[in-house]
């Protein structure tokens, strides 16, 4: 894998650890700010907001640079964002410069899987964008827990700016290693929109949304199901998170190593173990050793998903990825509230803690069938006949 790999995963892990590492310093930035923890979690709306807003915001904007210019500008807005968050003298301020880091997470991520795929060969995409996102899934297991214990020790404010610090070294990292690529031939907005009046593109979007979103209707609530459901103490959920973070590890790079070889294949095999371990999980949060084997085996087949989506819309859109890319990388971000908010919401209704893990089998489950119907569809265009344009003759 090139070096070029390196500098795009470190600005993975930059983006990773700013984006998850503020849930673990909102009873300190409450305090600093004197505002209410309910108050306090606007920072984490709000980027979520600024992902699926960003994403095709600035990936539009990234169409008239190079995407090695595009990528380095993403990461001077990103070290801005998390410079003022860390400065920032009211808590405005500081929900402003979150807004500001967040436009950046959705293209880097979009921008950074085409330019991966293009640094290999094609029986290779899928292994170079898992070596991307390694940087995001280190991140859950290192850079959360660092950053957060920083915070903790030292101050929220010197987290933010060591975050900071990290977009630096990605930005110089992207300039010195990246390869300058020539802007694609004839990138225009109208040429990028069009990819996404492709019905797969649309049901690949689709699978990320449900199937990843199954991921965090469970992973939401595990601190209340781990110490009420499983009887962990409070201060063992930290590790159980970082099992889970470690799973991320392993199945992004198992799930980027098969996709090159059977990318729908792969997608079957994870999200169909994806659906049977949250439904397990309804009865293994009864069980300490069995909770934390389920959290450890959530993660590493939640992320084992992600490599072959990606790649799945990479490939439904070529000719025009970029955007289409980027988009997916939203979609994932919606299927984590639209997960989140769909426990609640069975939580609420008295079902009980563990009730999350049903919606999660049932999201996965959907993204399954329709990663079934995706490949029936594909199967069933590559046999049609086609015609030319003058309707002379009949192409097989």
């Amino acid at each position: 894998m090139p070096l070029a790999l390196l500098a795009l995963a470190v600005g993975a892990f930059g983006i990773g650890t700013t984006e998850f590492v503020i849930m673990g310093l909102l009873p300190e930035v409450a305090a600093d700010y004197g505002v209410s923890i309910p108050t306090a979690g606007y920072l984490v709306t709000g980027y979520a907001l600024g992902v699926v807003g960003g994403a095709p915001l600035m990936t539009i904007l990234g169409t008239r640079v190079t995407r090695k210019r595009m990528l380095a500008l993403l990461m001077v807005l990103f070290t801005v964002g998390n410079a003022l968050s860390a400065l920032a003298p009211a808590f405005g301020v500081m929900l402003a410069g979150r807004l500001v880091a967040s436009l950046a997470h959705g293209a880097f991520f979009g921008i950074g899987s085409v330019v991966a795929a293009s640094l290999v060969a094609p029986h290779k995409q899928a292994g170079a964008i898992a070596m991307m996102f390694t940087g995001l899934t280190v991140a859950n297991v290192v850079g959360v827990p660092l950053g957060t214990l920083v915070g903790q020790t030292l101050g929220w404010r010197v987290t933010f700016l060591v975050v900071a610090g990290l977009g630096v070294l990605g930005l110089l990292g992207i300039l010195r290693l990246v390869p300058e690529q020539p802007r694609p031939e004839g990138a225009r907005v109208r040429h990028e929109l069009a990819a996404l009046r492709n019905g797969q593109v649309l049901l690949a979007m689709a699978m990320t949304v449900l199937g990843f979103g199954g991921v965090f209707a469970a992973i939401t609530y595990i601190a209340p199901m781990m110490t009420t459901v499983a009887g962990f103490a409070g201060s063992s959920v930290t590790w159980l998170l970082v099992l889970f973070g470690l799973g991320m590890v392993a199945g992004n790079l198992v799930g980027g190593r098969f996709a090159d070889r059977a990318l729908m294949p792969m997608l079957y095999v994870s999200l169909g173990g994806l659906a049977v371990v949250l439904a397990l999980f309804t009865v293994s949060a009864h069980s300490k050793i069995a909770a934390a084997v389920s959290v450890a085996l959530i993660g590493a087949l939640g992320f084992a998903t992600v490599p072959p989506l990606q790649k799945r819309v990479l490939d439904q859109a070529a000719g025009a990825p970029t955007l289409a890319s980027a988009l997916n990388i939203g979609a994932f971000n919606l299927g984590n509230a639209l997960a989140a908010w769909l426990g609640g919401l069975v939580i609420a209704a008295g079902l009980g803690y563990t009730a999350p893990n049903w919606v999660g089998a049932a999201l996965a489950a959907s993204a399954l069938l329709l990663a079934i119907l995706s490949a029936a569809l594909e199967r069933r265009d590559a046999g049609a006949p086609r015609v030319d344009a003058d309707h002379e003759r009949v192409l097989v």
